[in-house]
């Protein structure tokens, strides 16, 4: 029975999971504050009841961007990954929940597979290659 992927096809799949999640996050965060701007974002997030607005636009805006950026290239997957995975159950729970479950009715199935992604790589790291890989392998070379 196989238990697990491969080493090699797993670190391919962390690869392609990490690529695609950043890039949608990217997209999002940079949605927020660049397209729309924080202000706006802000103002939006208000009319949907999300309470301290223009902090939760910001959280928002920011772990999306600059999180997006750093889960791409496998930098700091654990703790963004738990950041995203917090930005994403807000959105589920003060947004998202109360229209059923699927996207194209403003449901949370959007939120709840980002943060799925998020909460798997958070647990099992961004693979071999990563950021995270290369610097925990410069930490072993250092300590020897």
């Amino acid at each position: 029975m196989i238990r697990s992927l491969p080493p090699t096809v797993r670190d391919g799949a962390l690869l392609v999971a990490r690529l695609l999640l950043g890039v949608v996050l990217i997209a999002h965060g940079w949605q927020k504050v660049v397209t729309n701007g924080l202000g706006a974002t802000a103002e939006g997030f208000g009319r949907m009841g999300v309470p301290l607005a223009p902090v939760s636009a910001a959280y928002a805006g920011i772990v999306e961007l600059v999180g997006g950026a750093l889960i791409l290239v496998g930098a700091a997957t654990a703790l963004v990954g738990v950041l995203v995975v917090l930005d994403m159950l807000g959105a589920a729970l003060l947004v998202h929940i109360g229209n059923g479950v699927m996207a194209s009715d403003g449901g949370w199935e959007l939120v709840g597979v980002i943060g799925a992604l998020a909460l798997v790589l958070a647990a099992v790291g961004a693979g071999r290659y990563s950021v995270d890989n290369a610097l925990a392998g410069r930490r072993t070379t250092a300590s020897v």
